[in-house]
């Protein structure tokens, strides 16, 4: 691996870059946006109260897909705990994981159009909810196991053997009931299949393997090693995919990392290791996601402008320099709002990590603002293949 892949695969990478442009945009060099800096308190405001609304006693869990499997008030991970439990607490951890990873893995945008009910609630789930609600089911089924005595995990060759017409019958998908990117959804997870060892749940014997003590970045990196290869895109430095980095003609080298879903994962995943005895630290090591939700926000409330208004009623992809952009300055303004929202509700970073403020928090203030100024829809449309956004 060369210097420079190693230095994109990394949170220092990231947070530099973005913090390149996000100075450029200050000094209106962005041909893209413009910033308005004392929208950014009224913002902070917004999150903070949201927050306090939403977990009066600030005992706020981290961002992550866990949060999804509780849609409705259901105790899920009580019912996968219950189905798990003549298991040893190891393998119990390598189900959570494996669990965790494909159910990130599915969880890009469903578009407006898509919904889940669940059988035994009778509830119906869209958006974030319903994939998270899906895929939990489509596991506990055994969908992502190739032993059908042995459902609850996610295997190699159980995954690699998936086709799109089993996830999409998991997913209740029909011609009325179209969810974006199914086809792609299965394909990454076919891919994953061929680069994990056994199954994604053997990443807990690895990042244990020394003991208890593990960095929220080592498990970034850990994911960042085995998995780049499975992303849909062609970005790759001398045949080493990048996955989440894009072409950006202002900041060094011409690329701009996110590892998105990577890091989702990674946050996604510091429950389980913690409940299987992990002492998990540098929490804040991690990034903001570089997401509609996250990126609306900032759009929303005006600390964001297009330079051209015309542009929101375009439809746009990953890969075109505005949505790296925006992207990109939506993680350096998430920095700075933190500290904003913290001083506001009281507490430092130790009692609100930036996984926290992003549960509390930015995400949920993106998605109500998406609510009341258009129906739920992002500010700019992407076109996704079901893996990025």
């Amino acid at each position: 691996m060369t210097a420079t892949v190693a230095e994109l695969r990394t949170t220092a990478g990231i947070r530099s870059r973005a913090r390149l442009l996000l100075q450029r945009t200050r000094r209106g060099e962005s041909p893209w946006f413009t910033v308005d800096d004392d929208a950014l308190p009224a913002a902070a405001a917004a999150v903070a109260d949201l927050t306090a609304q939403r977990f009066p006693d600030l005992q706020i869990p981290f961002h992550s897909r866990w949060r999804h499997f509780e849609a409705g008030g259901v105790d899920r991970k009580g019912e996968l705990d219950r189905l798990l439990d003549s298991s040893s607490d190891a393998e119990r951890a390598r189900a959570y994981v494996d669990l965790t990873v494909v159910s990130v893995l599915l969880d890009a945008g469903s578009g407006p159009d898509w919904s889940y009910r669940e059988a035994d609630t009778g509830q119906v789930f869209t958006r974030s909810e319903g994939l998270g609600v899906a895929s939990f089911h489509a596991f506990t089924a055994g969908v992502f196991s190739s032993d059908p005595g042995r459902p609850l995990q996610a295997d190699a060759e159980g995954l690699a053997a998936l086709d799109t017409d089993q996830l999409a019958q998991a997913f209740q998908v029909t011609p009325d009931n179209p969810l974006v990117g199914v086809h792609s959804r299965t394909h990454l997870l076919r891919r994953l299949g061929a680069a994990v060892d056994r199954r994604p749940g053997t990443l807990f014997d690895a990042l244990t393997a020394d003991g208890p003590a593990v960095t929220a970045h080592a498990v970034l990196t850990a994911l960042l090693e085995q998995l780049s290869g499975i992303w849909l895109t062609d970005s790759a430095i001398d045949g080493v995919p990048l996955g989440d980095c894009w072409h950006h003609s202002a900041v060094p080298g011409g690329w701009m990392p996110f590892h998105k879903l990577s890091q989702w994962l990674t946050y996604s995943l510091l429950e389980p290791l913690q409940w299987a005895g992990a002492e998990v630290s540098g929490l804040d090591e991690l990034t903001g996601l570089p997401e509609y939700r996250n990126g609306g926000l900032f759009l929303d409330t005006g600390v964001l402008t297009l330079r051209n208004p015309g542009w929101s009623s375009e439809t746009w992809s990953v890969s075109d320099e505005l949505v790296v952009d925006w992207r990109a300055v939506t993680v350096a303004l998430i920095d700075e709002l933190a500290p904003l929202v913290r001083e506001r509700l009281g507490v430092d970073a130790a009692a609100l990590p930036l996984a926290c403020i992003l549960e509390g928090g930015t995400w949920a203030a993106g998605r109500r603002l998406a609510a009341q100024l258009r129906d739920g829809l992002p500010p700019l449309s992407i076109l996704s293949d079901g893996t990025v956004f």
